[in-house]
């Protein structure tokens, strides 16, 4: 398999069957532009195709697993069909193209994980997290509805209870909260992390391809019934890059400062 086309991603394989996929923007905390966004959604075909792979372990390179997205990209959104249609389609691509992978995908989640870089993190099969490590979905922070993944998944994962208050607050999670809610699959010190993650991984490569992918894919229709849930967060998080909140969200966060969104302003009637 030629993975050259994938600037943002660098690929290695450790032992017989294993692939990891490791997030290649160290210098911004692997951070999504809009190159890594268009990559994450095309990289699980060539994973599927690729005969070289029987497991994937996706992780983060430096200290970060992906640090939210780039203002640059949030900035080239907000108010521009072109990209929201983009990125509407591959933000679908990215869960659905996971999901739909016949591959097992295991995330080390070796640092913050926000954004479309947590969509990859726990849309992953099996996720283990750093203890330290730490998460949150950020997209109500900046005026948006909670669309690329949260609809979909923290609901299966955590429940309904924890998925509304995480995902209305955008608190951030630590690895040992997280495993504690359901939310990953394990947590474990940090010099542990990609040795368990890589021994998971090693463990499914010698396993039954066929069985593994056959309760993979079983599995996954709790998933797929979430689709047209998941497909109304999206498109509700898309129309929100038409509203005048995005655009408090995105410069209060480029300020260093708390938002004052407009649709939160009361409005005075002058005549009462």
């Amino acid at each position: 398999m030629d993975w050259s086309k994938y600037d943002r991603l660098s690929f290695e394989y450790p032992s017989d069957g294993v692939l990891v996929i490791r997030i290649n923007r160290p210098e911004r905390k692997n951070a999504m532009d809009q190159q890594l966004h268009t990559q994450f959604a095309q990289v699980w075909h060539d994973v599927a195709a690729d005969p070289k792979t029987r497991a994937v372990v996706v992780t983060g390179q430096g200290e970060a697993f992906s640090a939210g997205g780039d203002f640059e990209m949030v900035e080239d959104t907000i108010g521009n069909y072109a990209t929201v249609k983009r990125l509407f389609q591959e933000a679908a691509d990215i869960v659905y193209n996971i999901t739909n992978c016949p591959k097992p995908v295991i995330s080390a989640i070796n640092g913050v994980a926000v954004g479309a870089g947590l969509a990859v993190a726990l849309m992953a099969d099996i996720s283990i997290m750093s203890e330290d490590a730490r998460l949150t979905d950020g997209h109500v922070k900046i005026g948006v509805a909670a669309g690329d993944h949260a609809a979909i998944i923290w609901p299966l994962l955590c429940g309904l209870a924890k998925a509304r208050y995480y995902l209305l607050t955008c608190e951030f999670i630590d690895g040992q909260e997280a495993e504690r809610i359901g939310l990953v699959s394990k947590a474990v010190p940090a010099e542990d992390l990609l040795p368990n993650a890589l021994k998971i991984a090693e463990r499914l490569a010698r396993g039954s391809a066929d069985a593994i992918s056959a309760t993979k894919r079983t599995l996954n229709h709790w998933v797929r019934d979430a689709g047209p849930i998941f497909e109304s967060s999206l498109a509700m998080e898309m129309l929100g890059f038409f509203s005048p909140d995005a655009r408090e969200g995105l410069d209060a966060m480029r300020e260093k400062r708390y938002p004052v969104f407009p649709s939160s302003r009361q409005t005075v009637d002058v005549d009462a």
